[in-house]
């Protein structure tokens, strides 16, 4: 068991719940709009805007590592306790594939429609959905 000092808590939320807790936490790396940024135990604080990939999770207590699909949000770290609010968020083993493809598919329509009609605020959307999609499809292809 790793003691107090060298280990950090991180939690995952959404606005549709509580994804992911672990209070027993060697390390966390996630992408930020400025990029890669990991945390260990006794970081500085650190508040940063979150960019659309995974969230890379090593347990303190063995070589367990989670790996979770996080889509925008940010991230707050401070007295070894790191929030991360984001727009929606999926564990690895809980992605389903079929559907994430599925989702990257009807994206992939809607940005050739939104293009053709010049619709930057459809075109907008629909490069998030795409970006949400491939997050999807690559965390759970590890």
């Amino acid at each position: 068991m790793a003691d107090g000092q060298s280990v950090l808590t991180v939690s995952i939320v959404t606005p549709d719940g509580n994804v992911y807790d672990n209070e027993q936490v060697k390390m966390l790396v996630v992408k930020t709009q400025l990029g890669e940024l990991g945390i260990m135990a006794n970081h500085v604080p650190v508040i940063a805007s979150l960019a659309f990939d995974e969230a890379r999770i090593q347990s303190a207590n063995s070589d367990q590592k989670d790996e979770i699909a996080v889509n925008g949000g940010f991230i707050e770290f401070s007295d070894n306790v790191a929030t991360i609010v984001a727009d929606s968020a999926e564990k690895q083993d809980e992605i389903d594939v079929d559907r994430a493809q599925n989702a990257k598919k009807r994206a992939e329509a809607r940005i050739q429609k939104a293009q053709e009609a010049h619709d930057k605020d459809e075109l907008a959307r629909a490069e998030v959905a795409l970006r949400r999609a491939i997050n999807r499809i690559n965390v759970a292809g590890k």
